[in-house]
């Protein structure tokens, strides 16, 4: 295999895709026909012949779409990125984006809507939420478990990370090389 970016060998396998889908509809064409109709393939060996032809070439792309997702892999797993400190191949920081990102967020999330749900539901009681650490003035204040602005800071952590890792990506897929 000739070298090329991952981004180059990433369009190659869309194309290989489309060619594909095209071959997998010209064999669907030519499954069968009836006894009394002339075989429209007859000059070129006939269908039977071009079908099989067919099959063995999409074999050989469907062979190519996995070497060059191992190519991609193996400069995944040799390429490490750091971001905001923390030093990951690429092949874990996509796993990280898939499987982690979303659902950290998600939690984050969830608790910055229950601060500020339990904000305006303490208002309408009389109450306060109160920082730990600090002194409630009534007892029927809300004492909060978490630092506000710790969990802020969190989230800004996550969207930079997740922006940082974008830009990153962006720019190794178009200079890194495969085999």
């Amino acid at each position: 295999m000739a070298q090329m970016t991952i981004t180059e060998a990433l369009a190659e396998i869309k194309t290989i895709g489309k060619r594909i889908t095209a071959k997998r509809a010209y064999v669907t064409q030519y499954l069968f026909r009836v006894e009394s109709m002339k075989d429209p393939l007859e000059k070129e060996g006939g269908s039977a012949k071009a079908i099989k032809n067919e099959f063995q070439a999409i074999t050989d792309l469907e062979k190519r779409i996995v070497e060059l997702r191992r190519g991609i892999q193996v400069a995944n797993e040799d390429t490490i990125l750091e971001i905001e400190g923390v030093k990951q191949s690429i092949a874990d920081w996509l796993v990280w984006r898939r499987d982690v990102a979303p659902v950290r967020s998600q939690f984050l999330n969830m608790l910055s809507n229950s601060l500020r749900n339990g904000r305006d539901q303490a208002k309408r009681q009389g109450s306060s939420l109160v920082s730990i650490g600090s002194t409630a003035e009534k007892p029927t204040d809300i004492i909060v478990n978490i630092n506000e602005a710790e969990l802020a800071a969190e989230l800004e952590k996550l969207t930079n990370i997740l922006g940082q890792l974008d830009g990153l990506l962006s720019l190794k897929n178009a200079t890194i090389m495969i085999d």
